[in-house]
């Protein structure tokens, strides 16, 4: 890490200067986690890692394998040199994947001011951008992406337009990013989601008819795959509550049927289009998606929602002891509901939703959360799958989960210290004794060796010499060597005794020196160059032997590195590791502590909602039996009065008779009648007393 920063630049300097012009080939992107020739185990392994998202193995192996590779002393033969830009790039790449965003944004701020291409510059402040984007910070993402001059590389020229279309929405700039979005219209890559955004962005911008015709587009087909029919609904159900809140409920209910019965939206969907048409007054029908959602799991918010609203259909429709038994349902569910969320947050505080989220399966299992309800003893998590698809608490949720990655990856390396303390003794024991003779026949060795180059050097300065000052007698062989010798000696006798000179003596002499001289000075062209080609095989033949001799060097040093200058290593790394553990439990404490309070404000929230809607139902469902009952008293009134006026009648056709002033125990019957059993007098009276009462019923 010390010196990433400088290799990053180095190296996509170095990616760019190593394009082969004759080949008419693209520049290889430094940033891309591809290589069409893997030259290299080590950095195969780091790539095959980064793409089955294990992030973290493939940072540590490319760390690794540059810090080895810049102490090397011939870099240049190691295979890895082949990768060396690509991969010092490829790892602000993974920081970023990793979501280190503090060592990523300052690799990029580090391109941006280094002397490499303006295609990398440019790559390299789209990243940064996206670093700030992803942190919430969009003024500075617009001033990352303001650094751009020219063209970015064509892999990432949509994502570029379409993350600052983006960042122009966050920041309320609606008009140039609708510019933009329209511009990226056909990009397949980001087909779907431009169309989405584009339409958010006109609604925004007030253009409502234009974001509706875009996003009905969009709703009417947005794809096969399942992402795709995912947005798909959602924008149908984008549309059909922005429609509902313009009171258009004929429209907004078209686009509540588009929604899939079975997608992640489906139960919002029924929910609206049971709104759109108990708002327009149509109770009747409103009622067939409600009670089709309430058939679905309780503890879905719309699904409670839906329960409140059935019965509440049912008393608009005048049936209120259908509405009272509905209530009644209401209320048994939502008091088992409270009682399931009040067991959740005791079993969330007494950590059991940390000691799952600590599990295997959060990252090996599909649809993970989902099956956590299926563990003994765990928090009901349907109410939290919403709060756990939120971006903040998936974001805690990674961090957790990459702290107790962290721990237990340091929990291993202490282990594996202990293994290399016995790998070291062993190695110790192995090669302590038998180095020290080996030494002392190196020694031995390395003296011949010098004393040969050093000879070699005297020969090769002798020849040199020869091309300047022509002398052949130092090219002679041993025989004419000794010749000349002996008749070097001859002189020395003649001149020590004179006696013996002669004519002819000398005369002989000179003969011979001269038949020496004249063929050592003939064949001195052909011996030089004899000489010549001979040295070059004793160059080789040195060669061979100084290759051997480092051979032996590297193989001693190895031998001595492989066990000695460990310890003060492995007890740095120990004492290292230990200070990360504290450091790591106590920011796993600290997150744990913050996702079990999310959670519990989460379900908090839920119970406090599901209490409100059990005071609702309590009151609906006393109004529903006092509208029951009161309903009932009236159609009771009613047939007395109809049966009174029937005997009224009977009375009028039957023949006056003597009054009874008594009964047949004797006890008196009154005579007037009270006023409001006073016969009516016509048959248009007596209707007007019944709708009387059942208007007062209705009130």
């Amino acid at each position: 890490m010390i010196t990433r920063l400088a290799s990053v630049i180095a190296g996509a300097a170095l990616t760019a200067l190593c394009v082969v012009p004759a080949q008419a080939k693209a520049p290889v992107d430094p940033s891309a986690l591809h290589t069409d020739q893997l030259r290299d185990l080590f950095f195969g392994e780091a790539l095959f890692q980064a793409h089955q998202d294990r992030y973290f193995d493939a940072i540590t192996g490319l760390d690794t394998e540059l810090d080895q590779f810049r102490l090397l002393d011939d870099p240049e033969l190691d295979p890895f040199s082949l990768h060396f830009g690509q991969a010092a790039f490829a790892v602000g790449d993974l920081e970023l994947s990793y979501r280190m965003h503090r060592e990523a944004g300052r690799a990029m701020e580090q391109v941006l001011k280094g002397d490499v291409p303006q295609p990398i510059k440019n790559e390299a402040a789209y990243r940064l951008a996206k670093i700030h984007y992803h942190k919430q910070q969009f003024a500075n993402a617009l001033h990352a992406l303001e650094l751009i001059e020219g063209r970015v590389p064509e892999r990432v020229r949509a994502e570029e337009l379409f993350l600052r279309a983006r960042v122009y929405m966050q920041l309320g700039r609606f008009e140039e990013a609708i510019a933009l979005l329209k511009g990226l219209k056909g990009e397949k890559s980001l087909a779907g989601f431009v169309e989405y955004n584009l339409g958010i962005a006109l609604l925004k911008a007030g253009e409502t008819e234009k974001g509706v015709l875009a996003l009905d587009s969009l709703g009417r087909n947005a794809g096969s795959s399942d992402t795709m029919r995912a947005l798909q609904d959602k924008t149908n159900l984008l549309l059909g509550f922005q429609l509902m809140e313009a009171q258009e409920f004929e429209r907004a209910r078209t686009y509540f049927d588009r929604v899939q019965l079975s997608g992640p939206f489906s139960n919002q969907a029924l929910l609206g289009a049971g709104w759109v048409e108990a708002n327009a007054g149509r109770y009747d029908r409103a009622l067939v998606p409600w009670q089709l959602l309430t058939q679905r799991t309780p503890t879905n918010a719309s699904v409670q929602e839906a329960m409140l609203a059935v019965p509440y259909s049912y008393g608009k429709l005048e049936v209120h002891s259908t509405a009272a038994v509905n209530y009644g349902q209401a209320l048994d569910l939502f008091g088992n509901q409270v009682d399931v969320l009040t067991q959740s947050i005791n079993s969330i505080r007494e950590g059991k939703l940390l000691e799952a989220l600590r599990r295997k399966e959060a990252s090996q299992v599909k649809n993970w959360v989902v099956e956590l309800r299926n563990l003994p003893d765990a928090p009901e998590t349907h109410y939290l799958l919403e709060l756990m698809a939120s971006n903040d608490y998936q974001e805690f949720l990674r961090n957790y989960q990459d702290l107790n990655d962290l721990k237990e990856r340091n929990e291993d390396w202490l282990q594996s210290l202990a293994a290399f303390d016995e790998i070291i003794a062993l190695r110790r024991s192995y090669y302590e004794p038998i180095l020290p003779p080996l030494d002392v026949q190196f020694r031995q060795i390395d003296a011949r060796i010098k004393m040969r180059l050093e000879q070699r050097q005297r020969l090769a300065a002798r020849i040199d010499n020869l091309l300047v000052n022509r002398r052949p007698e130092l090219l002679a062989n041993s025989d004419e060597t000794e010749s000349r010798l002996v008749l070097q000696q001859i002189r020395e006798i003649l001149d020590y005794n004179p006696t013996l000179k002669s004519e002819e003596t000398e005369a002989r002499i000179a003969r011979l020196e001269g038949v020496l001289k004249f063929r050592l000075s003939r064949e001195f062209d052909d011996r030089l160059t004899e000489a010549f080609k001979r040295l070059q095989e004793l160059d080789e033949v040195i060669a061979t032997l100084q290759e051997t001799y480092q051979r032996y060097v590297r193989s001693r040093q190895a031998a001595t590195h492989s066990y000695e200058g460990y310890s003060d290593q492995i007890i740095s790394l120990r004492a290292g590791l230990n200070r990360a553990q504290k450091r790591i439990d106590q920011l796993m404490a600290r997150q744990g502590r913050m996702l079990e309070q999310l959670a519990i404000n989460e379900l908090d929230q839920r119970r406090a909602q599901l209490e409100s809607y059990q005071i609702k139902a309590r009151f609906a469902l006393a109004d529903s039996y006092d509208r029951a009952n009161e309903l009932q008293e009236q159609r009771a009134d009613a047939r007395k009065v109809e049966e009174y006026q029937q005997q009224v009648e009977q009375m009028k056709q039957e023949p006056p008779a003597t009054p009874i002033s008594a009964d047949a125990d004797g006890e008196a019957l009154p005579v007037d009648n009270p006023p409001e059993l006073q016969a009516p007098q016509s048959q248009s009276e007596a209707m007007d007393g019944v709708e009387e009462v059942d208007g007062a019923g209705d009130e």
